[in-house]
Parts: structure tokens; sequence; C-alpha cells
């Protein structure tokens, strides 16, 4: 599983035409509300390095108390990469939205913006269907033996408390990588033609560029402008699968029988999911496809392999950008079934 993504969303589902919006930087705070965002997020990290769910489900708003599961779900998986761990807060961004009702689509635009939008002290947040009041947006990266995480808490101000509305935690190094890294091996695929592989790793330097997914920044900009000259237009969707045709194995008749191929009996697979994943330190990829059942684990299994080593077939770039393939094998009620297969098992 890829470390940890959580967002607990406070947003509702309903639509209003969108109102007033202001962010401001940590240089655009006075002292005493830059100091009581960053000591919130402090206090709220030592509570989640402990462990205690309890109290931070107590320090939730309403809203995310009564649904805390998923929260405590990704603080126990990551229990042990942030215990012990050192914190080093980033600046804060202060939101606020104003109005009576939910907001459709709250744009936030955050410092100093150029003729060419962004500069490299500026960020943008988009947020969906939030309703008014004031918020803040804290970021610590939590840097321990096993990993360097960045745990980011979406507050929201209620009377003079600032109580957590949403929390993040994820990877910013994928096996001492950064997210330039991974930029610069993007334009090394681009320049040898392989585009699928300079796709994917434009995604995964944007991910790990930003601690959350609704932010923006003058880097991430620059990386989607790229990314868009490489952008495949074949990529599998629900709507738009992409077909892997597979030659269905039959055996030979006679005492020396063997299995061989016939090209007159074949399966195709429907691709509806391409993307990368970060599992533990390496980056494979992941590909979803359709079947009827998988209740049968066991043929399940068998047609994942299958599935891997077409995909594989078709696109050997894949063997020089990701360390495994997961398939996964999607029933029509939505419930999966996944296998891996590290690239260099890939015969």
């Amino acid at each position: 599983m890829r470390t940890s993504l959580l967002f607990a969303t406070f947003f509702l589902l309903a639509s209003f035409p969108a109102l007033a919006q202001s962010c401001q930087t940590s240089s655009d705070m006075d002292d005493a509300s830059r100091a009581a965002i960053v000591n919130a997020a402090n206090r709220f990290f030592d509570v989640a390095a402990r462990g205690d769910t309890a109290s931070l489900q107590q320090n939730a708003i309403p809203s995310l108390a009564a649904n805390f599961s998923s929260i405590a779900a990704v603080l126990k998986d990551n229990h042990d990469l942030l215990v012990g761990a050192k914190a080093t807060p980033r600046p804060p961004f202060l939101l606020k939205a104003d109005g009576t009702a939910p907001i459709e689509r709250a744009e936030f635009l955050c410092g100093v913006f150029g003729a060419r939008g962004q500069t490299a002290d500026s960020a943008v947040f988009v947020l969906n269907n939030l309703p008014p009041g004031t918020y803040a947006v804290d970021t610590l990266d939590a840097v321990s033996p096993k990993a360097t995480i960045a745990l980011s808490f979406v507050l929201q101000q209620v009377g003079t408390d600032w109580k957590i509305g949403g929390l993040y935690a994820k990877n910013t190094e994928v096996d001492g990588h950064t997210a330039q890294w991974f930029a610069d091996r993007a334009r090394d695929f681009k320049a040898k033609g392989q585009t699928l592989n300079a796709w994917f790793y434009f995604l995964e330097a944007r991910d790990l560029a930003v601690p959350v997914p609704f932010m923006s920044t003058q880097f991430t900009d620059k990386l989607y402008d790229e990314s868009q000259a490489v952008k495949p237009a074949d990529l599998p969707s629900p709507d738009h699968p992409l077909g892997l045709v597979v030659p269905a194995p039959v055996m030979k008749a006679g005492p020396k029988s063997g299995e061989q191929f016939n090209a007159s009996y074949s399966r195709n697979f429907q691709v509806i999911d391409l993307y990368p994943t970060i599992l533990g330190n390496d980056l494979d990829l992941v590909v979803r496809y359709r079947v009827s059942d998988i209740s049968d684990t066991g043929k399940t299994f068998e047609q994942n392999m299958t599935v891997i080593k077409a995909l594989i077939a078709k696109y050997p770039e894949f063997r020089d950008a990701f360390t495994a393939i997961v398939a996964r094998a999607v029933a029509p009620s939505g419930q999966d079934y996944g296998s891996l297969l590290a690239i260099q098992d890939i015969k």
C-alpha cells in the first residue's frame, strides 16, 4: 500500500455561487495568528505521533469527529514512521472564505503573483464545496530512519480554538529521490521517446512536490505544462478502456503434447486505469482491469499474472521505470483483487 494518504473531508455536497476568498502567507500574518496555528499543528502532531487517536478525535470539528475511523486507520498505518520522528514545521497558510453558504469552488491565491502567474514564494489552494469560515493549512516534515513524511493538518477556527478538519500523510521522497529527481528523469524518458514513462514520472514529481493534492506552486505549474506535451492520447479510463489481447494457451494432442498459443482463441482484457504508486521505497505501476468475478482467487491471480505480462509485452519501456507491476482485477461490484509481480521476474 502506498504510504498513507488521507483526506478527512469537512466539505459539503451542495453547490452554491462562489464568494470572496483570501489567503495570507506566514509572512503576511501577525505574530499571534501565526503562533496560534503553528502551536496547534505542533500539538496535534505530538498527539498523532503517540497514536492517541481519541485525543485527536476530541479536537476535530463535529463532522469529522462523527466519522473518525479513516483517520484512525491511517495513523495506525503510519505509527512506526511517526514515533520518534523529528518534526520541522513549514510556514503555514491562513485561508478565509466569506459568505453564508458553501462555496462551489473556493480558490485561494497566496503570496505574490507575477505577469506569468505564480512566483517562487506563492501557492494556490483550490477546495470544492467549502463552507464559509477561517481555515489554516500547516505541514510538518517528519524525518525518521524509515521515511520522510509530510504530515499536513487542515485546521478550522472554531471560536478562539483551532480544530482539526482534515489530515494528510504522504511521502516526500521515494527511495531518497525527490520531486526534482523525478522531474529530471521524466525529461530523460521524454528525450528517449518513452512518453508513457515520462508522463507517469511527471505525475509522481508533481505529487511529491506538494503536501496536499489541492495545492499548486510555481514548480508544479511548470511540471503540469511540461507533462501536457507527453500526455498519451490513449490513457485508459472506465469510459475508454484499453484492450489487452492475450492469446489463450491450448494443449496439442499426442504423447509429446506441450503448450502452444492459438491466435484464433484469445482473451481481451479491458484495462480501465494505469497509475504509479509508492510501495515501501519502490515506485510501482498499477493496472486495473475489468473481470466478471473475483471469487475464485486462484483463477484471478493467474489472470493478474497474465495481464501483467501482456502489459509489459505491449509497453516494454515500463521495465526502465518501475520496480514492479500491480494488477488489480475489478469486479462489477467495485471490489478488486490485486497481485504484484517484480519487473525482474517478468519473463
